[in-house]
């Protein structure tokens, strides 16, 4: 294909190769994701809408340069390489957000980030929840919903091949968002007033960081918890005695949005509900659990040989947290997951091409 061409793909250029393609082929829809991990993600969004007629081709924005990232995956054009643009803190695209290059056969399937909490309150943030041919996670991230709380133990199972419940990881993540729900209402206010600068995600992440963590006495843990955010909390009325009313205000928004004092651990900064909480605990838990099966099978085998032969089993049977994190789909059962089906469907209800 000549240079020219290729650097002006989009929606059109697919939409007229499909049109010109055999009425017996598959219409391609192809969507832009931001990373490598999220393209296994979203086949697992969208494999259950392709049949006979139509299917998805998930991959990153640019064959040409190595671009990632929701600026690659929202610029006018995905194949061409943007000019340096100054971001804000929250990664939003300097200026007007381009949306030609999306359409009928051209999706961009982002994280949702803070864009939806935002709710329209800058260009990106309107452009994610408004343009029909971007689909957005809900929650935070991938990461959130791969932390799913009630696929966890499953998680665990994968790793271990012990299915014995030593944890209750739904009653963990339930206080562990209880506690932080309140910071997290100043932080998304702090966001959509332009006050980030006094409360920026990084710190929202040092404060709920729970720290210090044991599997069969979690509760120091959320205490602990409890008593930064509640810390930082009484820091920023200080800071901002008038603002009772605006925090009541967007504590209901956020509640509307889907939020609960329950699931907040959903949409707060992905990667570090991923590294800093869920992949420490699973750590000890799955550590717990091994020991427990190694144990096992010391007590219960006949002769030395026997016992490392299924020491050496086992042993390579065992898989890493994080991929098994990865890999999880148990969100399949979730809130936001429902949503992005449905945004899926009215996209295929209302176009064809």
């Amino acid at each position: 294909m000549p240079k020219r061409l290729r650097d002006n793909i989009n929606s059109s250029y697919f939409e007229a190769a499909n049109y010109l393609a055999s009425k017996k082929k598959r219409r391609r829809i192809v969507a832009y994701v931001e990373s490598y991990d999220d393209i296994f993600f979203w086949r697992t969004v969208l494999s259950r809408f392709e049949n006979d007629k139509l299917y998805f081709e998930v991959m990153l924005p640019s064959h040409r340069k190595l671009e990632r990232g929701k600026k690659a995956v929202l610029s006018p054009t995905p194949f061409r390489t943007p000019q340096r643009e100054e971001l804000s803190p929250l990664g939003e695209i300097g200026g007007a957000v381009g949306q030609s290059a999306l359409g009928p056969a051209m999706v961009a399937c982002v994280d949702a980030d803070y864009d939806y909490m935002l709710q329209g309150v800058t260009p990106q943030s309107k452009m994610v929840l408004d343009n029909p041919y971007v689909f957005h996670t809900y929650a935070y991230a991938i990461e959130n919903l791969q932390c799913y709380a009630p696929s966890l133990h499953d998680v665990s199972v994968m790793v271990t091949l012990n299915d014995r419940r030593i944890f209750d990881f739904q009653d963990y993540l339930r206080q562990y968002s209880e506690a932080i729900f309140p910071l997290f209402v100043w932080s998304v206010w702090a966001y959509r007033t332009g006050n980030y600068h006094d409360f920026t995600l990084s710190d929202m992440a040092r404060v709920i960081d729970p720290g210090g963590f044991n599997v069969f006495d979690p509760q120091p843990s959320i205490d602990h918890l409890r008593r930064k955010v509640n810390t930082k909390v009484h820091q920023l009325q200080a800071k901002y005695p008038d603002n009772k009313e605006a925090f009541l205000q967007t504590k209901e928004s956020v509640k509307a949005l889907g939020v609960t004092p329950q699931t907040t651990y959903l949409y707060v900064q992905g990667h570090s509900l991923f590294d800093n909480v869920v992949v420490p605990i699973m750590s000890k838990v799955c550590n717990r659990l091994r020991l427990e099966r190694q144990e096992e099978i010391s007590r219960t085998a006949r002769h030395h040989t026997q016992r490392r032969n299924e020491m050496s089993c086992y042993e390579h049977s065992l898989q890493d947290i994080r991929q098994m994190l990865k890999k999880n789909t148990g969100y399949t059962l979730s809130e936001p997951f429902r949503r992005i089906q449905q945004d899926v469907e009215r996209f295929l209800e209302g176009n064809t091409v």
